[in-house]
């Protein structure tokens, strides 16, 4: 078994089960059944995130991004990274423990600040290489808006191509709206005159993030990882 099994789930966060059975769905519809991964989220804490804390859209991504990661991973943890202008915090949210795990996290944090997408991507870097792992990784990164610095996020996402590393932005907010285009471009960035494989992809779930159903959700969290595993293992990045 690759990942946590349900009875443990529902020993531990009986809450997550529906959410891990979906998750399975997903897995085994996408073929990544048996596939282990280290899973990670990153979630903006920017001033114009404030609305998305409070009504619970923030942690209802937890406890999905969770429910996901049980399958990939048997330790039952997320490592999380909280990021504005700066690194607000970096440490981790659980099947034990996951019901409030994000107000009370951000209680400790001090003021919301603007958004450097880079850094976040940094303390995502260093975490895994520190780590030891040899597992590729899932980063599911979440975000209201484009980064202040357009040219070290564009940066970084291309060094990372040579690690086993995949990005998965969401978008939380006005679909239509400029501060998108930037992670759009991210998406779409050219192999191999950029990059060497494409190891992003984005998403957007709208100004009720909470509302797109969780099948939905994880398929578009799953749905480009299999093509980026076959790419990253045809150029000896991912075992």
């Amino acid at each position: 078994m690759t990942g946590i099994g349900l009875t443990e789930v529902a020993e531990t966060a009986p809450a997550l089960v529906s959410l891990y059975k979906t998750a399975g769905v997903s897995l085994t519809k996408n073929g990544l059944d048996g596939q282990r991964a280290a899973v990670y989220l990153v979630v903006d804490y920017s001033g114009s995130m404030k609305p998305y804390y409070k009504d619970g859209s923030v942690q209802a991504l937890a406890d999905r991004v969770l429910g996901l990661a049980a399958h990939f991973d048997d330790d039952g943890t997320v490592p999380v990274v909280f990021f504005s202008t700066g690194i607000d915090a970096v440490t981790d949210i659980a099947l034990a423990g996951h019901r409030g795990r994000i107000e009370q996290i951000t209680a400790g944090l001090g003021h919301m600040g603007k958004t450097s997408y880079h850094l976040a991507m940094d303390a995502v870097i260093d975490h895994y290489l520190d780590s030891g792992s040899t597992d590729p990784a899932l980063v599911v990164f979440q975000t209201d808006g484009g980064p202040i610095n357009k040219l070290a996020a564009e940066r970084y996402l291309c060094k990372t191509a040579k690690l086993p590393l995949f990005w998965q932005f969401i978008g939380f907010g006005d679909p239509g709206s400029r501060q998108f285009d930037f992670l759009r471009k991210l998406d779409e960035l050219a192999v191999p005159q950029k990059r060497v494989v494409d190891n992003a992809g984005f998403f957007h779930a709208g100004r009720e993030p909470r509302e797109v159903s969780d099948a939905e959700l994880y398929d578009r969290l799953v749905g480009e990882f299999p093509q980026w595993l076959a790419a990253a293992r045809a150029r000896g990045i991912v075992r």
